[in-house]
């Protein structure tokens, strides 16, 4: 059964495959950045979090100043995440290969192909978390279908609120 992270708690210890070898961590932003942004997305066969992806490209930099690093993963294999990166040219990390498993624990909606021509095996629906130095969840958007994800350019200026001390913002949504 999926469960739903509370934002304020910690995202769960999981680690990945990094796109081109190594390992990623979605729980710790690398050294230089003390938030990071992970996106989860539903995979090569997807052509709206192609476009999503292509359109994180122009952010990265601004949040990157604002000292978010951006890292996005998938269910697919490396093989077919290649296939899919030679369209979106990332400039941020990607990561491969997340199972059930973890998509559960993660809270994120799960679909199985529709055919064989859409994908091979059960992938999660678009994820979206924000956390901190300390992997606390600042910000969490889930999804059941392709369509409904936060508009990038609105969650950077969210981002940017959030962090300013002077607005003293608390984390949203931790009523359970």
């Amino acid at each position: 059964m999926t469960h739903k992270l509370v934002p304020g708690s910690t995202l769960p210890d999981i680690s990945v495959p990094q796109f081109g070898g190594g390992a990623l961590t979605l729980n710790r932003p690398t050294t230089g950045y003390d938030w990071r942004l992970i996106i989860v997305y539903r995979g090569k066969h997807c052509g709206v979090c192609t476009l999503y992806l292509q359109d994180m490209k122009a952010l990265v930099d601004d949040l990157g100043a604002l000292g978010v690093e951006v890292v996005a993963v998938s269910a697919d294999t490396e093989e077919k995440a290649a296939i899919q990166l030679e369209k979106v040219k990332p400039n941020f990390t990607i990561g491969h290969d997340l199972s059930v498993a973890q998509m559960k624990e993660l809270g994120l909606y799960i679909s199985d192909p529709r055919s064989l021509q859409e994908t091979d095996a059960p992938f999660s629906e678009p994820g979206l978390f924000v956390i901190d130095q300390n992997g606390v969840i600042q910000i969490v958007d889930l999804a059941n279908n392709p369509f409904m994800r936060p508009d990038l350019t609105w969650l950077m200026k969210g981002i940017k609120f959030v962090r300013n001390p002077d607005n003293n913002y608390p984390i949203r949504g931790t009523k359970t």
